[in-house]
């Protein structure tokens, strides 16, 4: 009994990361040795089941605080930072859509169904306006995510407008809640791996690897393309200043830490701690650093974005470029969402593929590849997201010192 008390307790002490690798490693070898013990693919759909479930209400409950949350009055230093947050993560979705057209990447799907893509624009606006409007208690049991997202958003101004601070503290602390239970499930995600990757491997064999190694170097290719060429571009045009110097200053401080973390919000202090010791206002940063972790999201952006369009090509969808533009607004608005939780970005997924007329089971299947993928990507997403709360902050920062008066 002792031995095993000892290996649980080593087995809980490691980093979630490791034990999804673990996961994935005895997932593929179980696959190819014992490919008809079938029994071990139960593990992939209960938690895939798991994610699906608290899924609707995570999106629902993270955006609505999210709103509610952020502050009023916003000083010209805030107009600033949260252009760039914004213009930040549009074009890491347009960069993911340009990515995904010259170098477009499928998906080994179970159990496929054709997806219904419109066949106009018309068509796309009459689907995303009757989705936007359906009754909201609906939009979370059906995991309607555009329905979800329009009412979250209303709750959200409607919070900000109306309520009082204990409420909204009520809001924020539920949004906590599911954060937590979500939190609990992904602790389930190496037995979740194990089973998933052993229903690929049993059924496809290694082959599977290829393409999932092709995906991550897509999805990998865009996030640095945008963190390393179009984010010191937007502080080059906001500033006037070469960005490198500090670019590589917040990837190394904060980035590298927030690798391993997998979590912008658990990431928080450490980002702190370097505004402090690049001599920033500290009641600037104290705010605009929270709020990075919430809406700074260019990684999800990315994530989402090549997800959905790798999901469209495995099921025939043809893209159009209009399509592909309003995917990116909806990747910009739904990233948001995606802040707080290992692998949020992949839980919205199926809001982006609702777009697209892709049905939700089989968008799900695409959370789970990204789930198999996410020792890499997510870890990569999270890094390049929460050191660029950091670099923003500066940037915005800086703008202002120099309006003010050219003080460094």
């Amino acid at each position: 009994m002792k031995p095993f008390l000892q290996l649980f307790q080593r087995w809980t002490q490691m980093s979630l990361v490791l034990r999804i690798l673990i996961g994935l490693v005895i997932g593929a070898v179980l696959g190819m040795v014992v490919p008809e013990w079938t029994g071990f693919s139960i593990l992939g759909q209960v938690f895939v089941s798991a994610l699906k479930a608290i899924a609707p209400v995570l999106v629902a409950v993270l955006v609505a605080a999210s709103i509610a949350k952020a502050g009023g009055g916003l000083g010209p230093r805030f107009r600033v930072l949260i252009f760039c947050y914004v213009l930040s993560t549009f074009i890491a979705a347009l960069c993911a859509v340009v990515g995904s057209f010259l170098f477009p990447v499928t998906l080994q799907l179970n159990d496929m169904v054709e997806g219904n893509a419109p066949s106009a624009l018309n068509d796309v606006f009459t689907n995303l306006l009757t989705n936007m409007v359906t009754n909201p208690l609906m939009s979370v049991s059906s995991a309607n995510y555009i329905g979800i997202l329009f009412w979250a958003i209303l709750v959200g101004i409607a919070l900000k407008a109306c309520a009082n601070k204990q409420t909204i503290d009520v809001v924020s602390d539920f949004a906590e809640v599911i954060s937590q239970v979500v939190k609990w499930v992904i602790q389930f995600a190496p037995f979740g791996i194990l089973g998933l990757v052993f229903s690929s491997v049993s059924e496809g064999g290694l082959n599977v690897f290829s393409t999932y190694g092709h995906l991550v170097l897509l999805l990998v290719g865009c996030m640095f393309a945008n963190t390393l060429i179009f984010n010191p571009l937007i502080s080059f045009f906001v500033t006037k200043k070469n960005p490198y110097p500090l670019l590589f200053t917040c990837l190394k401080e904060s980035g590298i830490n927030a690798f391993f973390t997998r979590s912008s919000a658990a990431n928080i202090p450490i980002n702190m701690t370097l505004c402090k010791r690049l001599k920033l206002d500290e009641d600037f940063y104290s705010v605009s650093i929270p709020l990075g972790a919430t809406i700074n999201m260019d990684g999800a952006a990315v994530t989402l974005t090549v997800m959905t369009l790798a999901v469209a090509n495995t099921m025939g969808v043809e893209v159009s470029f209009m399509s592909a533009f309003f995917l990116c607004i909806i990747a910009t608005l739904g990233a948001c969402g995606a802040s707080g939780v290992a692998g949020g970005s992949l839980l919205l997924i199926p809001m982006a593929c609702s777009f697209l007329g892709i049905g939700n089971d089989v968008a799900m299947q695409a959370v789970a590849v990204g789930f198999i993928i996410g020792v890499i990507q997510d870890s990569v997403e999270t890094a390049l997201n929460s050191s660029g709360d950091v670099f923003f902050t500066a940037t915005a920062e800086y703008y202002d010192r120099k309006k003010m008066g050219n003080k460094e």
